[in-house]
């Protein structure tokens, strides 16, 4: 049943005032109706970016006079007779987002008339149990008043917002600030005659995806090292065959023409993870590692945390185990090890509902209780895991992005696994959490809306939670009589020496149950003329009479542990040629050929192709490959496309 626009209940439940109770009925509700979570969802991104716009700088505090207006405005509103409608009206399309700039001291100007002063003194507060070195951040009490529905808000004299469904029109799109990305290289064409073997680490991280869609969302292109096109690709789901077999997962291989270079060939290797029901799901030891520090009291981050480990609680079974470990200044156990029977989930709930926002970030100091709890409550069999929530803000203790990794990797040996959720903008280190889920034998997802959360934490819970098999390897080898050379889309940070494809004490990714991992290779058929080609002497380059190997394009190999082994186990499976047209190709592999040649343009790729409107290109391939989209992940995707076409000043 669709929820009415105007209903209350939507104002309340983003801005946080519902109580537990009322905020649970309204998500079964939202869960029912597809459009009435999209309006809720864009609501809550509207307050996002108000609170991004509004938070630049604080505002002088109300004169008597000032105040005087505001609360004859706020009398004249209560008794008018069309009060109630207007103002909640009001409410969803200003307040809300005001709301989420709580941070600040804001004043708004609505038709030339100031309505709301919002001040948000920081105090230290306690959480129940916890040592007098934790300090949290108090939440904010606003005062508000009525303003006309859809009016415009000026904050400084520049307009933010006209009606409900408006966005920034700001010239000056929010800033990544103190955010952090890896230096991103793209991988270059390899010579198949000096580098027939292309080795990598499987990626099943999707944090890219959902930061690049906040960076859209905003108006705004991301930074390109923000982009990282492995990730782009195994955001979605791909219909891959079940495995069958001995091995824990399936391999696929498909090839057909490239869509932004004429001539090339693309092949897709695909990898399908065993999926395990949820009444077979093995029990989990997990221990919330939640960041409470002073970074995190935005509305996008521990209030979003807060919701998002709800909904996962509410998940889990009785076979479960959750204990919540906090970090600001020092590090403290909230809540020892439960078990997440319907008796204990209140007690849970209600230890991540007290949870506050202060102080400064000692990182290093949380991780090692957490481990250390997770260590004590081990489950022989069962799925061990810290989930580190944070924005990756460390600033006492260990701080450096080495220093954390080296402390990550050690405990890493205890056999618990790792998640990290990063949460937030402006101050968000991408780099370090990465780098923290790839040594940590984990994986990283980005939770910008609580959407987000719901697909992590929620449809994908198996595969978050339960490793069907680590250090998994990727080794390719191609073929010289067929392909002249090669180049990997993304895995750049995941390269892996040739030698390393052998060596069992190289750390490589892991991945889930259910999950699937894919990689596209861009190829240079042998004979093609190409520029990446000209001026080389290509001896080898040739075609050759057919042999038995001359018909295969490339072998591919596997390796990989299950997860309480040390000892790899191999896949070969060979690969024979075929020319295949991409119209002719599945609907996957255009639809993720679609989402390489996106994330391609947006780093500025010089190997993006030619044309003159890539963007369009790209929209037209994917709106043909949508495919089936229970979710409306593919169909949201084509908005972002649209939405970055229309920032690139194309037509």
């Amino acid at each position: 049943m669709r929820i009415d626009r105007d209903d209350p209940r939507i104002t309340a439940y983003i801005m946080g005032e519902l109580d537990q109770v009322e905020r649970q009925a309204f998500e079964r509700e939202l869960e029912q109706c597809a459009e009435s979570r999209s309006h809720v969802e864009q609501m809550r991104q509207t307050a996002e970016l108000l609170r991004a716009e509004l938070g630049r700088e604080a505002s002088e505090p109300l004169t008597s006079a000032q105040r005087e207006r505001v609360e004859a405005a706020a009398s004249a509103a209560k008794t008018s007779p069309t009060a109630p409608r207007r103002f909640w009206t009001a409410r969803r399309g200003v307040i809300v987002a005001l709301s989420a700039a709580a941070a600040a001291s804001l004043v708004v100007v609505v038709g030339g008339t100031m309505v709301m002063r919002a001040s948000a003194p920081k105090r230290p507060a306690m959480v129940a149990g916890q040592p007098a070195t934790m300090e949290r951040f108090v939440k904010p009490q606003l005062e508000v008043t009525a303003a006309p529905s859809g009016a415009t808000v000026m904050v400084d004299g520049e307009r933010l917002l006209t009606g409900l469904r408006g966005l920034r029109d700001s010239p000056d799109p929010p800033s990544p600030g103190g955010e952090s990305y890896a230096q991103v290289r793209e991988n270059p064409f390899q010579l198949v005659s000096e580098r027939p073997l292309s080795t990598f680490s499987i990626d099943v991280d999707t944090a890219s995806y959902a930061n690049v869609r906040r960076f859209l969302r905003q108006s705004t292109l991301p930074p390109g090292d923000a982009v990282r096109v492995e990730e782009l690709i195994n955001y979605f789901s791909y219909q891959y065959p079940q495995p069958t077999g001995q091995h824990p997962f399936s391999v696929t291989v498909e090839q057909a023409s490239c869509p932004w270079s004429p001539g090339h060939q693309l092949v897709r290797i695909g990898l399908k993870g065993r999926e395990i029901r949820q009444d077979r799901r093995p029990a989990s030891n997990l221990v919330f590692l939640l960041d409470v520090s002073g970074s995190m009291s935005d509305a996008n981050k521990l209030p979003l945390l807060r919701r998002a480990m709800d909904m996962m609680v509410r998940r889990l079974n009785e076979n479960d185990r959750v204990a919540i470990v906090v970090y600001a200044g020092a590090s403290g156990l909230v809540l020892p090890s439960t078990s997440c029977t319907e008796a204990n989930k209140p007690r849970i709930l209600s230890a991540l509902e007290q949870l506050q926002a202060g102080g400064s970030t000692n990182g290093g100091q949380g991780i090692q209780l957490a481990y250390t709890v997770a260590v004590q409550n081990l489950i022989r069999g069962g799925a061990n895991r810290v989930i580190l929530a944070t924005d990756g803000d460390f600033n006492v203790g260990l701080t450096s992005q080495e220093a954390l990794v080296r402390l990550i990797q050690a405990r890493a040996k205890s056999g618990v696994f790792l998640s990290v959720l990063g949460f937030g903008m402006g101050n968000l280190k991408d780099s370090t959490l990465e780098q923290l889920a790839d040594k940590g034998n984990g994986n990283y997802a980005y939770i910008d809306t609580l959407s987000e959360a719901r697909k992590v934490l929620g449809e994908q819970m198996s595969g978050t939670l339960v490793t069907i098999a680590k250090d998994v390897k990727i080794q390719v080898e191609l073929n010289p009589a067929r392909v002249a050379a090669y180049r990997l889309i993304g895995y750049e940070n995941r390269m892996l020496a040739a030698r390393d494809f052998d060596d069992d004490t190289k750390d490589a990714g892991e991945i889930g149950a259910g999950h699937t991992v894919t990689a596209l290779y861009e190829l240079v058929p042998a004979g093609v003329k190409a520029k990446e080609l000209e001026g080389l002497n290509l001896r080898y380059q040739r075609p050759r009479p057919s042999a038995s190997a001359g018909r295969e394009l490339l072998t591919v190999k596997l390796r990989y542990k299950k997860p309480d082994e040390e000892q790899s186990r191999l896949l070969v499976q060979p690969v024979r040629a075929s020319r295949r047209e991409l119209e002719d190709a599945s609907t996957d592999l255009r639809f993720a050929s679609a989402v390489a040649w996106f994330g391609m343009v947006l780093r500025g790729s010089p190997h993006q192709g030619e044309s003159e409107d890539p963007l369009g290109r790209v929209l037209e391939l994917a709106s043909r490959s949508v495919g089936q989209d229970a979710h409306g992940y593919r169909n949201e995707f084509l908005q972002l496309v649209r939405a970055a076409r229309q920032l690139r000043g194309s037509r």
